[in-house]
């Protein structure tokens, strides 16, 4: 995720708890997607589709986090 803002995103990492916070939360629910997919932790194709919305939801906070601070 972000390959090419490694740099940033780490700072952030270390420098913001906001971003940290959520950096770990779709860590989770990653971890939870793909253990459903791979059948590892079986869930029914609503909760799994809820579960990738809530890691994309996440994932789109990450992105606006990093463009604000890119413009600061």
């Amino acid at each position: 995720m972000f390959e090419n803002r490694k740099d940033q995103m780490e700072r952030l990492l270390n420098e913001n708890k906001e971003f940290r916070e959520l950096y770990s939360q779709h860590q989770q629910l990653e971890k939870r997607v793909t253990a459903a997919e791979n059948g590892t932790a079986p869930m029914d194709q609503l909760a799994l589709t809820q579960l990738k919305r809530e890691k994309l939801k996440a994932k789109d906070q990450l992105a606006r986090i990093m463009d604000q601070a890119q413009a600061a």
